[in-house]
């Protein structure tokens, strides 16, 4: 059984912003992508616009973007637990399952075992703090070795 629980807080605010993609599990909607950031900022309305974009294969590859929406269905009892749309009105879960307290890194998953993301706010993570994070992965019942490191550019 994956444990599943997301944290307690989130201040939106500091989590808008630039996050690079450090690994993932694999997944057709980001199959070959490299470089892969995603960027949050909030819209007129009031949701989240995501804007995910990479290079197809290599960092020199083909550009691609996709922008999609995001908004947190039950603010006040769970605000790490989000839901993403980048196809009209079919809405992913994204929850912040752990999260740095200076926002500095943040691990995603769903309520499918299928998606897993490390983020990072820069292109390189400390083997450290990554392998901490891994094993932290690893004890919620992840099976760590599906993971993908994302090529990134260098800092």
């Amino acid at each position: 059984m994956i444990d599943k629980t997301v944290v307690e807080q989130l201040d939106i605010q500091k989590y808008l912003g630039t996050w690079y993609e450090i690994a993932r599990y694999d997944h057709r909607f980001e199959r070959g992508l490299v470089g892969v950031t995603a960027d949050y900022s909030i819209r007129d309305d009031g949701k989240i616009k995501v804007i995910n974009s990479g290079y197809k294969d290599s960092l020199d590859g083909k550009f691609s973007q996709a922008v999609g929406k995001a908004k947190i269905p039950n603010p006040e009892k769970a605000p790490a637990k989000l839901k993403v749309s980048f196809f009209l009105f079919f809405y992913g879960d994204y929850f912040v399952m752990e999260l740095d307290k200076d926002y500095q890194w943040a691990v995603i998953g769903s309520s499918s075992d299928k998606y897993l993301w490390i983020l990072s706010r820069t292109s390189e993570m400390h083997t450290e703090l990554y392998n901490e994070l891994l094993n932290r992965l690893e004890k919620r019942g992840y099976n760590v070795s599906g993971l993908i490191e994302v090529e990134q550019k260098p800092l």
